[in-house]
């Protein structure tokens, strides 16, 4: 088993031949160099791997070499080996960027304890990269539905497959799960992209209002309507209009807008002219229609004639293999929005993200990437208490392999050797967390 790489660099030779050999025996593949100046073309963003020098070499010596490392990738691991009286320049170096200083002499087991440390920081920064890399080349279903998981791939089939008709859709979800964000893909991947998308939470409008904003009005059509007045309806017309938590409005509009949706025309508040509309008409609840059709809270009619494609966002409880991925997404996103440099997210940070239930589901994610961004606290108070350890850790480990497997393309080479582990091992933990490589692939065949 391949633990990770190391690039070596010291001009003791005895030294050099030792430190080698203690990697080595860890596992690592260690490639030594005498000389600083030598390794240099071996350094560079795409090092899988990190880098351990003394400072004190002939020619090029170690700080020498991280200001190039840094220029080379501020990110990569640079780990400094000093004498006794080389600390006070140790202190120096750390301040300008090297990871870890190892004051001689020193045990091997402090040199593996550093360079393991040093190559999951690696991983992870390389993972992330890969995940913005994989992000950016998305087609524009994939971009705004993200996830490697189950629930998403079949999300955004059906996404991809009602957007090239012109049929209304019913799209369910809890709250927070992105049912606007799977509307607005429907319509992105629409013959209708170019037109409005009109977007409208009916359970945040007033009663008294909520005709009006609809429909529109005409001048003196009621108290206070002193000119004429477009509604939603209207400024939908030849797009695509989203009506979200569908079942929040009365009986007596459902039958209306029951109407509206067979005959694809409105008439406005006080007018008697039909108006065309040439809209489609996108729903979404966080309730249980078939509960209300029941009780008689919804019209039946009215659920039959939006059900006829329907589609569940998930809950982020359903796939937290995509935390991750989402996270990342999010927070370049919000730092594009902010004007901000895309952050790279630190390894206990993906931790504890994982093993948060996220009640809010993806809104209260992005909001955490948000405040990330921003520099602030991304925990939040309404943040569900911690899973017991032996849950958390297990749910963390699946996260890390299904993100791992998903940057990789579902290939388990690269997989298990970005996690450091063995075929066999990687084939184990995912028989037991329920994950296959198909799952990942691009080409599952």
């Amino acid at each position: 088993m391949n633990n990770g790489f190391v690039i070596l660099i010291d001009d003791e030779e005895d030294m050099r031949f030792a430190l080698g050999q203690s990697l080595e025996l860890a596992d690592f593949e260690v490639k030594t160099f005498a000389r600083a100046d030598a390794a240099l073309d071996m350094i560079g963003p795409d090092l899988a791997g990190v880098v351990v020098s003394d400072i004190r070499l002939p020619k090029y010596d170690g700080m020498a070499l991280l200001a190039a490392a840094g220029q080379a990738d501020p990110d990569l691991p640079v780990i400094l080996m000093t004498g006794h009286g080389d600390v006070p320049l140790a202190v120096e170096a750390m301040r300008n960027g090297a990871y870890d200083f190892l004051e001689k002499p020193f045990s091997p087991a402090r040199l593996i304890e550093a360079v393991t440390r040093a190559l999951k920081l690696r991983a992870l920064t390389l993972e992330n990269r890969a995940m913005r890399a994989r992000l950016s080349n998305m087609d524009p279903i994939e971009e705004m539905l993200v996830g490697r998981s189950k629930p998403m791939v079949e999300l955004r089939r059906k996404v991809a497959a009602v957007a090239e008709s012109n049929v209304d859709v019913l799209i369910l979800g809890e709250t927070g799960t992105g049912k606007e964000v799977a509307a607005r893909a429907i319509h992105q991947a629409s013959d209708r992209a170019e037109k409005p998308f009109i977007a409208i939470n009916l359970a945040a409008l007033p009663e008294a209002s909520i005709e009006s904003e609809l429909f529109g009005h005409e001048a003196g059509a009621f108290a206070g309507a002193q000119r004429a007045r477009f509604g939603k309806f209207e400024h939908a017309r030849d797009g695509t209009l989203f009506l979200d938590e569908i079942g929040a409005i009365s009986l007596a509009l459902q039958a209306k807008l029951m109407r509206v949706i067979e005959e694809r025309a409105i008439q406005r508040v006080g007018s008697n002219e039909t108006i065309a509309l040439n809209t489609r008409f996108i729903t979404s609840s966080s309730r249980d229609l078939t509960a209300m059709v029941d009780e008689g809270s919804f019209r039946r009619e009215l659920f039959y004639r939006l059900a006829v494609i329907s589609l569940t966002t998930p809950p982020l409880r359903d796939r937290p293999e995509d935390i991750p991925a989402l996270f990342t997404a999010f927070t370049a996103r919000a730092a594009n929005r902010y004007g901000r440099d895309v952050p790279d997210v630190p390894f206990d940070v993906l931790s504890e993200l994982s093993a948060n239930d996220w009640p809010g589901n993806v809104r209260e994610l992005s909001n955490a990437a948000d405040r990330f961004v921003l520099g602030l606290d991304w925990r939040d108070d309404g943040a569900s208490e911690a899973l017991p350890l032996a849950e958390r850790v297990g749910r963390y480990e699946a996260t890390l392999i299904a993100a791992s497997l998903a940057s990789n393309s579902g290939n388990l080479k690269a997989t298990y050797e970005s996690l450091g582990l063995s075929r066999k091992t990687l084939y184990e933990k995912m028989q037991r967390h329920g994950l296959r490589r198909e799952d990942f692939a691009d080409d599952p065949s």
